[in-house]
């Protein structure tokens, strides 16, 4: 039998999309639980919003909540963190590579090391040069990947995921879809394993 699955929905700029990245590997083997990496734009979603750039810049005590709030998360769980400038960084290049590394068996450790070099290291991964170099660290030829990741075929896998993103619903990252329930935020990852864990079976229990 098929060990139950998670898809797990992120976005390079998103502040608590780097915290579920580096909590989902090990919470999810212990509760065997398969994950499914899938990269997408929010840029599309909040622009569709009436939005040309992050909530958390738009509304200055969502902001600085928030960031204090990740500061408190990441301290909590031993992660280093350093605010990225420019935030929200420009993205786009890191998923395009994701999808290829997720094709060709390195983009889950690419994707990692992609949030550990914008908010741990704060380095600007909207520069070619810093995903070249990140590619590098995992001993992947950056040259034939960026090319890659400049056809049509990654691009328009992009713009599918970013799409079927928003047919499910999402508004955010991190999301979850476990067994066809949208679970959003680090802090619903947990409830997101269960749910894979128990599958239909599942019950959702409400207030009478």
């Amino acid at each position: 039998m098929a060990a139950p699955s998670l898809a797990f929905w992120f976005e390079f700029a998103s502040t608590y999309s780097y915290v579920a990245a580096m909590r989902i590997g090990a919470l999810a083997a212990k509760a065997n639980v398969a994950v499914q990496w899938r990269p997408f734009l929010l840029g599309p979603i909040f622009k569709a919003q009436g939005w040309d750039t992050s909530p958390f810049n738009l509304y200055p005590a969502k902001g600085r909540y928030m960031w204090r709030d990740v500061e408190r998360q990441c301290a909590e769980l031993g992660l280093a963190f350093r605010r990225p400038d420019p935030f929200p960084q420009s993205s786009l290049a890191a998923a395009r590579v994701a999808l290829v590394g997720l094709d060709e068996g390195w983009g889950e450790e690419f994707c990692r090391a992609v949030f550990r070099a914008e908010f741990a290291d704060g380095r600007n991964i909207g520069d070619a040069a810093v995903v070249a170099d990140v590619l590098c660290a995992l001993d992947v030829a950056p040259e034939p990947v960026l090319a890659r990741a400049q056809g049509d075929d990654i691009k328009a896998e992009l713009r599918r995921q970013t799409e079927e993103a928003q047919r499910l619903g999402l508004f955010g990252a991190p999301s979850f879809v476990a067994d066809g329930e949208l679970f959003w935020g680090n802090d619903r990852l947990e409830q997101a394993l269960r749910c894979a864990q128990l599958g239909s079976s599942m019950t959702i229990r409400t207030s009478s």
